[in-house]
């Protein structure tokens, strides 16, 4: 049973019952409780700010915002922010779901580690965004009770170094590919553990342009 947070539950619908399987048997228990912690401070932070939500679109956001980094899901060529929503999107297609709502997920997947754009957009997009950010860097921290923070964490355990844990999971998923990180948040994971990573630069690419002038 999940836990009645303020009335958040796991929603009950076939689609989020069977999302929630494929998540625990494709990510690891990392992953699996990260991304379950997420779909309960988005939730929490969207009854914060007033906001109405789709909870099984924010569900499934929230559980498949990591699936691109597992092997199941990784392409050679996307941001794993991407393979993530493409993950979505095809499992939401089973479920005859409407494409303007596969849209609104798909996007506040792609976008969840592009701060400064999702808190402008649908509620469920910028939510998966709150969610991560709480769940990772502890932003907004202090607007959840303490309580709620330690049913979450009961519920779906952080391992006693997750700080460090993410950013190995983050590097794993990413480090056949940096080209990927290009212009985004991940291309620090990379300089971390990889001290001789060279990040592309915005102003080289300008000065290398065919252009002349």
């Amino acid at each position: 049973m999940s836990p009645n947070i303020r009335g958040i539950r796991i929603p009950a619908s076939k689609m989020a019952r069977e999302a929630t399987e494929l998540v625990r048997d494709t990510e690891s228990e990392l992953l699996f409780n990260h991304s379950s912690r997420v779909y309960y401070f988005a939730a929490l932070a969207g009854q914060h700010r007033g906001l109405k939500t789709d909870a099984e679109l924010l569900y499934i956001g929230c559980m498949f915002h990591d699936m691109g980094l597992t092997h199941q899901h990784c392409s050679c060529d996307k941001r794993f922010e991407v393979d993530g929503a493409n993950a979505a999107q095809d499992f939401m297609r089973q479920y005859g779901i409407a494409q303007q709502d596969i849209d609104k997920v798909w996007t506040a997947i792609a976008l969840h580690t592009t701060p400064g754009i999702p808190e402008f957009m649908a509620p469920e997009i910028a939510l998966v965004t709150a969610g991560v950010e709480m769940d990772v860097l502890g932003i907004n921290y202090h607007q959840f009770d303490e309580a709620e923070r330690e049913q979450i964490v009961a519920a779906h355990p952080r391992t006693p170094a997750f700080k460090e844990d993410i950013i190995q999971a983050f590097y794993d998923g990413i480090k056949h590919k940096p080209q990927t990180t290009f212009g985004n948040v991940k291309a620090d994971v990379i300089a971390d553990k990889e001290p001789d990573f060279v990040a592309g630069n915005f102003c080289s690419l300008i000065r290398a342009s065919r252009w002349k002038g």
